[in-house]
């Protein structure tokens, strides 16, 4: 029978409940068991599609082209799997189901209310596999918001549905020191459980999140007012290293303790690459740096790019080196200041994205990348701008452009593809000889999408002619990846290599081009 661990957080928003629950799932699946997670958020948007990167950072996507929220990403690195949009459920999808339902005439005339029509459908978006898997649920929000309660609900209920050693409750909290009087609070802790309990969920595990080490009488405390095992409140302190989350929370004992109370067996835990993962980390070879600039419309926020920043972190530590990356806007660049923005940088990417803000400072990024010879990756509408850039410059059609920005131009070197929006996996056939067959070591690659507009192939004979080699062609035939063979690296891409990072198994293409850029 399926298992499921329902984790929720309490006291405040942002405290790493996902690297929590991406943590369990590493530790699980380290102790050979099948894991996967999903993400129950209480917002109203039926999906990411629509949110802004300043909120809500980058848009993941899945393979089945589902547009997800970034934690999603977190999970896949975490536990190196593959997962899907059933795994990214919100509130929005929840109530338009019922909805369509209630259109359609199946609640038999019955008036459609939270309880049971709306917390049924939540556990209705459940994955079930039936192949002893542990399903990990994150519920979004914090214990007491209003919009929670639903999902607090349908989980309550689980457990009477399948059974209490089918099911464990972990409660992710805060617990804050106060400078001035030198103490350490739990009270923060006791309220959000005491709310948890008004709900009808007694945690079985509590994992506190704090910038201190937890005293002992701290989790004494704890555990008499939370009615929780004392060996089941788990110390989880603030670290700029979240690869070496699952190694502190495996010497706190978190996964034995889930596994009790599931009464699973607690397997030796095999956690070889995370050890190694957590040492790169700390221990970089600090006379091999690379400094990367990455020029993007949304560089302010950290999370608008974090599966990219993830990707290069993996690289280094594949590499050896210490990566250094650096945000710079791409709307602040022009041609006149582009060499003195990034002079200095041993390579440049040149990230994916939509509308035409800053897409003329992409275009200066890409040129002076060419001219001088600096290593450069551009992803998306980064190759969009890579591939205008040359047309300008190189091929002289200077009214090259793309026809998301200017539906009438004469040169639509970027043009509307043969679907309205690609997302998700799709093959591409490999040139070999090229960057991207060296990378890979493949003539065909499955690689995420998420794009509206397709480098166009009614110019690639001209791009070859001139020394821009056409290396990647999708299904449709369109362009999917391009490089210029006499540069060090010079390399963009329809798809977003990135999406396909993992701990311990880092992107073949952007591994490379970190490798030309410590070279260079």
């Amino acid at each position: 029978m399926t298992k499921y661990v329902v984790i929720t957080g309490g006291v405040v928003s942002g405290i790493g409940k996902g690297i929590t629950a991406a943590s369990l799932g590493a530790l699980l699946k380290a102790r050979g068991y099948k894991v996967t997670l999903q993400k129950f958020d209480p917002y109203f948007n039926v999906d990411s599609s629509n949110l802004s990167p300043y909120q809500h950072g980058e848009i993941f996507v899945t393979d089945d082209g589902a547009e997800t929220d970034l934690v999603i990403g977190h999970y896949e690195r975490f536990i190196d799997e593959c997962l899907t949009g059933r795994s990214d459920i919100t509130s929005g999808r929840v109530y338009s189901n019922v909805i369509s339902n209630e259109r359609e005439g199946k609640y038999d005339g019955s008036t459609v209310q939270v309880v049971p029509h709306i917390t049924d459908e939540i556990r209705n978006q459940l994955l079930a596999p039936d192949d002893g898997t542990i399903v990990i649920v994150d519920v979004g929000g914090t214990v007491g918001d209003i919009e929670c309660n639903p999902f607090l609900e349908a989980f309550k209920q689980l457990r009477v549905l399948i059974g209490s050693d089918n099911i464990a409750y972990v409660h992710v909290s805060y617990v804050p020191f106060i400078e001035m009087s030198g103490e350490q609070k739990t009270k923060p802790t006791q309220h959000s459980v005491k709310e948890l309990q008004n709900v009808g969920i007694q945690p079985d595990v509590i994992v506190c999140r704090s910038d201190y080490p937890l005293e002992a009488g701290s989790k004494k405390k704890m555990a008499a007012f939370c009615n929780v095992r004392q060996d089941c409140i788990i110390e989880n302190l603030t670290t700029d290293n979240i690869l070496a989350i699952p190694l502190e929370l495996e010497s706190e004992g978190f996964a034995s303790a889930v596994l009790r109370k599931l009464k699973l067996e607690d397997r030796e835990a095999d956690l070889t690459k995370w050890e190694k993962a957590a040492k790169a980390a700390y221990e970089q070879e600090r006379e091999k740096k690379v400094r990367i600039a990455v020029v993007g419309k949304y560089v302010e926020m950290h999370d608008a790019y974090v599966s990219l920043f993830e990707a290069l972190r993996y690289s280094g530590y594949e590499l050896g080196v210490d990566c250094e990356t650096e945000g710079i806007s791409s709307d602040r660049i022009t041609e006149r200041n582009v060499a003195q923005k990034l002079a200095g940088y041993d390579g440049i990417i040149i990230p994916a994205g939509f509308g035409e803000r800053g897409f003329a400072g992409k275009i200066a990024c890409a040129g002076y990348a060419r001219e001088h010879d600096v290593p450069c990756l551009m992803i998306g509408l980064g190759a969009h701008a890579g591939v205008a850039e040359f047309a300008r410059s190189v091929l002289g059609m200077k009214d090259a452009d793309s026809r998301e920005f200017d539906k009438k131009t004469s040169v639509p070197v970027i043009c509307e593809g043969a679907v309205p929006f690609k997302k998700g996996a799709h093959r591409t056939s490999v040139v070999e000889g090229t960057l991207l067959h060296e990378a890979h070591g493949a003539r065909e690659i499955f690689m995420r999408h998420r794009h509206r507009y397709e480098m166009n192939p009614d110019y690639a004979a001209a791009l070859n002619k001139s020394g821009m080699l056409v290396s990647g062609i999708s299904d449709d035939g369109y362009i999917d990846a391009y490089e210029l063979p006499v540069k060090k690296f010079f390399v963009g891409t329809a798809f977003q290599p990135e999406f396909n990072a993992k701990v311990g198994r880092p992107d073949k293409l952007i591994t490379l081009f970190l490798s030309r850029a410590v070279s260079g």
